[in-house]
């Protein structure tokens, strides 16, 4: 089959190289226009355009696919059967929706309609989902709404960070997708979505970061590994920042004010919450590259500091 494909960060690159090493016609790439980047703020293109354009590829650049006949004719004149849409970051009208043979397919990073949204991989986490995935969608013109083609699941522990639950979840949806797409032309029966049980993923916004020490260290801790790799939870000490990359939370209570510190070793730096105990793996100091919480221990008498 003939495959547009739109998507503009790296979490859409494997289900591109998937559709390229498949049986299936890759036509042409939307994606969004070059952005300013870097302390020098020049133009730079999206994962998904570099990778485009290192596979010989067609790529186009609208601002928005809304009220754009120029968009529209380009796609028409490379006469999808399919459009694949992974994180693309532009809303695509009915026009568009409609004009491939088989329409839109998504690849969503959650077990819909469960965690619709900006930011299903964190969200999933913060809440304390035992387990997420992927969704291969029927795109319609609500937000990841429409019927439910190919579903994989994956689990989530008390260690998985974003990152790494964003590049297991990006290998799973090029995977799936392509069998949705070998087996289109036979037919597949969508499976509405129970709108009953949706939630929703909101975008991350970097004032969630700074610990709250008045919550409970489960959740601290489950925030610390759902922004990582970004915004990055952060606490004050000394007037410096220092932020947390991987923490876990401990059972046990502490006669400490929420904050401080209460031991430090090879095992991590534990910190007194409300209830419970967040222990810290790994940390970035001030001025310094992350590091584990043992490398931080050492040469430095941490009991009975505290964090703001």
């Amino acid at each position: 089959m003939r495959i547009v494909f739109a998507g503009t960060p790296e979490f859409a690159l494997p289900t591109l190289q998937a559709i390229a090493d498949s049986g299936h016609e890759l036509v042409g790439v939307f994606t969004q226009p070059d952005r300013p980047a870097g302390r020098g703020r020049k133009l730079k293109p999206s994962p998904v355009k570099a990778a485009a354009l290192d596979l010989g590829l067609p790529v186009f650049q609208p601002e928005k696919l809304k009220k754009n006949a120029e968009a529209l004719e380009q796609l028409a004149a490379l006469e999808p059967d399919v459009m694949v849409v992974v994180a693309y970051g532009l809303i695509l009208p009915k026009a568009v929706l409609e004009l491939p043979t088989y329409g839109c397919l998504n690849v969503h990073a959650s077990l819909l309609p469960r965690w619709r949204g900006a930011a299903p991989i964190a969200r999933a986490i913060e809440a304390g989902d035992a387990e997420t995935g992927v969704t291969i969608m029927q795109m319609d013109v609500g937000l990841d709404t429409g019927d439910m083609l190919a579903v994989r699941r994956w689990p989530i522990d008390e260690t998985t960070t974003a990152g790494a639950l964003h590049d297991a979840l990006a290998a799973q949806g090029g995977a799936a997708l392509v069998e949705v797409l070998d087996a289109l032309p036979d037919g597949l029966k969508p499976e509405p979505q129970d709108d009953a049980k949706a939630t929703y993923a909101a975008m991350l916004d970097k004032a969630e970061a700074a610990v709250d020490w008045s919550q409970p260290a489960m959740r601290i801790a489950r925030l610390v590994r759902a922004f990582s790799p970004w915004p990055v939870v952060h606490a004050e000490l000394d007037g410096d920042r220092v932020r947390f990359w991987q923490a876990v939370s401990r059972n046990t209570s502490a006669a400490a004010e929420p904050g401080t510190v209460v031991a430090a070793g090879r095992d991590g730096i534990d910190i007194a919450t409300v209830d419970g105990i967040l222990r810290v793996t790994e940390l970035q100091l001030p001025g310094k590259r992350r590091m584990s919480a043992a490398d931080a221990a050492n040469g430095r008498d941490w009991i009975g500091t505290r964090f703001g």
